[in-house]
């Protein structure tokens, strides 16, 4: 593999056998070095082979190996001659983040951490096959489907303005509940509200650094301020619709005389009926994560205000933003000097749209869209702004976190005869998880430094930095 380096932040894969276009990689030089040990090098060489893929196959900093394309991959294909494919996704789709800002600072909390912690635990599910309080009808569970974050809403999980603050308002229109299987409505009926495990999580944090005092200031954050960071998906309903996607266009694909260099890259052409099935069952499984989340988000404002004894007035926990990760969506951007619409895949990436675009929420068109990058547990999350140079060069796209350098596997060998909940209380953070291996799994050292993976993507002009979180109270899935 013939890789050059463009600038300190961008290296450009050539390409070679099948590849369509090259590969453009976001990373520092230090980076590169370990990213060369692993297989994610090749998934992006790979993705570059497949039917209607414009520009290049892009991976962020935080690129790590994923099934069929990799973790912290970009690749969009024309929407009417190119594919659309299952692993570009994911099996959690749309999971992403939330941050909420509140009216209360570090002091207003700095006594009362072991408090919110155990009573975030208590209040909010978590683990494998966690349950909800939640429970859906059959046919509550399909209007869930098709409205995602205004079905809670309607519900009393929250306003009109969490919906405001959400990517795409909470909702992607093409939602056919028809696609979905018995087995998927059956896993998603009891998981509603809950957060479920790995590196799910809520981290309530206080605003240690402004970087951007104007952005700052429009996304309603300042110094000292305490904020709530929240992670999870679609839970066992989406993945549920991917693995039975995976299998129907397994075979599929076989049918269309593609030559795929990894059979993970099972894949239908969008404008097919297999296409369009796929991306109606996607969108179920996005509206059921925006869903999901609203109802934490409410979740978690009913136990500051219970546990502090305040009034929502006083709390004002206020959505900043909600942004999405493993998605395919439909886009039209600039390509080669003209408008053309996508199918963008987003996979572990996260939408950075610029000033000025009419998707963006009309409280942030000016400035651009906020940017949620969470890190480990124990060191820092960021808030960054979408920039007119990600619409230029990424699709409107950056990275969505630290991304592992270990495995779990490797992960728990490094744990071994450590207190990890004890290293990080030493550090003045309070974890509650799960799991008996999850915190192991998810212990800092597991994750690239996220300093270092926003510096690039600040870098490279991407997206820029606003303000950097420090974690307090962490309740892991």
């Amino acid at each position: 593999m013939d890789i050059h380096r463009i600038d300190d932040y961008r290296w450009r894969v050539e390409p070679f056998g099948q590849m369509r276009v090259p590969g453009i990689v976001y990373t520092s030089a230090g980076m590169l070095d370990q990213l060369r040990e692993e297989q994610a090098l090749n998934q992006v060489a790979n993705v570059a082979t497949l039917p209607g893929i414009v520009k290049a196959s892009l991976a962020m900093p935080d690129i790590h190996w994923g099934y069929g394309f990799p973790i912290g991959g970009v690749a969009a294909f024309d929407w009417n001659s190119g594919i659309v494919s299952p692993g570009g996704v994911g099996y959690d789709i749309n999971c992403g983040v939330r941050l909420a800002a509140t009216d209360l600072d570090y002091e207003d909390i700095r006594d009362r951490k072991r408090e919110l912690v155990d009573a975030l635990y208590r209040h909010v599910p978590s683990g494998v096959g966690s349950t909800g309080s939640v429970k859906l009808s059959a046919k509550e569970e399909k209007n869930v489907l098709r409205m995602g974050s205004r079905w809670a809403v309607q519900n009393g999980f929250g306003t009109d303005d969490d919906l405001a603050h959400t990517e795409d308002g909470g909702c992607l229109a093409h939602a056919d509940p028809e696609q979905v299987s018995e087995r998927a409505l059956e896993r998603g009926k009891q998981q509603l509200g809950t957060l479920g495990s790995g590196n799910h999580f809520v981290e309530v944090g206080v605003v240690e650094e402004i970087f951007l005092p104007d952005t700052a200031a429009a996304f309603g954050l300042r110094e000292g301020q305490v904020t709530v960071l929240l992670h999870t998906g679609s839970r066992g309903l989406g993945y549920q619709i991917c693995d039975d996607f995976l299998a129907l266009l397994s075979k599929h694909v076989l049918t269309l005389g593609i030559q795929l260099p990894d059979r993970q890259l099972a894949c239908a052409y969008i404008q097919s009926e297999e296409g369009r099935r796929y991306l109606g069952a996607m969108a179920c499984a996005a509206n059921y994560a925006w869903a999901n989340r609203q109802i934490l988000l409410h979740r978690c404002r009913e136990v500051f205000e219970e546990t502090l004894a305040i009034g929502p007035r006083d709390l004002n926990m206020r959505l900043v933003y909600d942004v999405c990760h493993n998605m395919a969506k439909k886009e039209e951007h600039m390509v080669d000097g003209r408008r053309q619409w996508l199918c963008v895949h987003r996979k572990g990436a996260t939408r950075a749209f610029g000033p000025g675009q009419r998707a963006v929420s009309e409280a942030y068109r000016e400035v651009g869209q906020p940017i949620l990058i969470p890190g480990d547990m124990g060191t820092a999350s960021y808030v960054l702004v979408g920039t007119q140079r990600a619409m230029e060069e990424t699709f409107g796209s950056t990275c969505h976190g630290a991304g592992r350098v270990l495995s779990r596997k490797a992960a728990m060998r490094k744990a071994k005869g450590r207190s990890i909940a004890r290293e990080l209380e030493d550090q003045g953070i309070l974890v509650r998880w799960t799991g008996r291996s999850t915190l192991a799994e998810e212990m800092p050292e597991a994750y690239k430094n996220v300093s270092e993976v926003v510096d690039v993507v600040h870098g490279a002009g991407i997206s820029r930095k606003v303000a950097r979180l420090r974690p307090l109270v962490v309740v892991k899935g």
